[in-house]
C-alpha cells in the first residue's frame, strides 16, 4: 500500500507530496519549499515518521514545483527525476524566479528521466506514469491503481484545469490529456492536484465547468 502525505508551500500555494510505502521508504513529489522554515517542516515530518527518502519525482518543472529540489538533494543525497521534455522549463527556472521575485540560488540539475508507460517502483509497489502535456510540454501524472489515487500536478484541479498561457502550454493538448489520461480512470479515483484541495475523477467529470459544459 502506498499512502500520500501533502504539504502546501511557497507563495503559489503549491502542493508537495510524500508517497510512502509500508516499509517507510518514500518519494518526494514536486518539492516546492521556498525558505528554510518550509524545508524544516518537511524534514521534521520525515524524521519524526522515520521515513527514508529514495528520490524526487516531479510532475513538471515550473518554478513553484522545483523551489525545494536543491534543499532535498542536499539533505538526503537523493536523485531528481522528471520527464525529458521538461528540460527547457527546468533550465528557465532562474529567469522565472527573478520574474516573480523569488530567491533561487541555483537551478536544480536533473539526475535522470521519467518515461511515460514505464512504472516507477518503490519497494514492492508501483506507480503508473501517464504522459499528460498541455500545461507544460512534459507534464506527467502518477497513478496508483491499487490504492485508487492519482497525483495530477497542474493538469487537473478541483473545479479547474491547468493554465495553458505559459511557455510550452497548449489548451487543446491539455484537454486531450485530461480526457485520455485522467477522465479514463475510475470515477472513485482520488485526485491530488498541484494546487488546492483533493477531489475525485467522478467529481470533476460531473461538475468541473471546464470539462462539463452543462455544469
Amino acid at each position: 500500500m502506498l499512502t500520500v502525505q501533502s504539504f502546501c508551500f511557497n507563495p503559489f500555494q503549491e502542493n508537495t507530496y510524500l508517497i510512502i510505502n509500508e516499509t517507510k521508504h518514500c518519494w518526494i513529489v514536486d518539492p516546492g519549499m521556498h525558505n528554510d522554515k518550509e524545508s524544516q517542516l518537511l524534514f521534521n515530518y520525515i524524521a519524526q515518521n522515520e521515513l527514508t527518502p529514495q528520490a524526487i519525482i516531479n510532475t513538471h518543472a515550473h518554478i513553484d514545483h522545483v523551489l525545494g529540489v536543491n534543499a532535498v538533494k542536499e539533505k538526503y543525497g537523493i536523485p531528481f527525476f522528471l520527464h525529458e521534455l521538461e528540460l527547457s522549463i527546468l533550465q528557465s527556472a532562474g529567469n522565472s524566479a527573478m520574474l516573480f521575485g523569488i530567491p533561487l540560488q541555483s537551478v536544480p540539475v536533473q539526475d535522470g528521466w521519467i518515461k511515460e508507460n514505464e512504472p516507477l517502483r518503490l519497494g514492492n509497489e508501483f506507480l503508473e506514469v501517464r504522459f499528460a502535456p498541455g500545461h507544460s510540454p512534459g507534464s506527467i501524472v502518477f497513478y496508483n491503481a491499487q490504492d485508487h489515487w492519482v497525483i495530477s500536478g497542474d493538469v487537473l484541479f478541483y473545479g479547474s484545469i491547468g493554465r495553458t498561457d505559459l511557455p510550452g502550454g497548449n489548451y487543446d493538448t491539455l484537454m486531450h490529456s485530461i480526457q485520455t489520461q485522467l477522465l479514463s480512470l475510475p470515477s472513485g479515483t482520488k485526485v491530488y492536484p498541484g494546487h488546492g484541495p483533493a477531489t475525485t475523477i467522478g467529481e470533476e467529470a460531473a461538475h468541473n465547468p471546464f470539462l462539463n459544459r452543462e455544469a
